[in-house]
């Protein structure tokens, strides 16, 4: 099978529906963002040893952007249980919170690369709430609005990865100082 089809080279992309799109449609924004947001969870996955939760997760996208892909029309491309994926990145936040030290300034990015990627995987994770937000208010799309929730979710999950993997190799998280 060849990489390359040439279908986009008109500027168009397709979705699992079959329909033609723009590739700036905000459909394609949503699906670049996740993307992006799964290559940086490869990052997080390489620099610490979560990589089994980390994998279940990059899964767990793919999902999410088959039902983005699919406009929620598709009963084949919903994503299963986003409820209960929901609740586990909770348990999951909970089980970190529970052993680290109480936050009591703002951090910065930085410490260990985990951290780093964590962080960087974050921002991302935000950008794409953002656009998923977008996509929820236009109502020629349609979304579900606990899947804009998981990302929502999965954005305190990598904040709070971030925080542990720091503490679990003794290093401190910066600290923001007012300039």
């Amino acid at each position: 099978m060849k990489i390359y089809t040439k279908t986009g080279d008109d500027g168009t992309s397709g979705n699992l529906l079959g329909e033609r799109r723009k590739k700036d449609d905000l459909l394609f924004a949503v699906l670049g963002d996740l993307d992006e947001l799964n290559a940086c969870l490869g990052l997080v996955a390489g620099a610490q040893d979560l990589d089994g939760r980390i994998l279940e997760i990059q899964s767990y996208i793919f999902d999410l952007g088959a039902e983005i892909a699919s406009l929620s029309r598709d009963v084949r491309f919903v994503a299963n249980d986003v409820e209960g994926e929901v609740a586990q990145l909770e348990q999951d936040i909970d089980d970190m919170v529970e052993q680290l030290p109480e936050l009591t300034n703002f951090i910065l990015p930085g410490g260990s690369m985990a951290s780093q990627y964590a962080h960087l995987a974050r921002a991302v994770c935000r950008r794409l709430e953002r656009s998923m937000v977008a996509l929820l208010n236009d109502e020629s799309n349609s979304l579900r609005p606990e899947v804009v929730q998981w990302v929502n979710r999965f954005s305190d999950w990598l904040f709070t990865l971030a925080r542990f993997e720091n503490y679990s190799r003794g290093i401190d998280d910066p600290i923001w100082t007012k300039k």
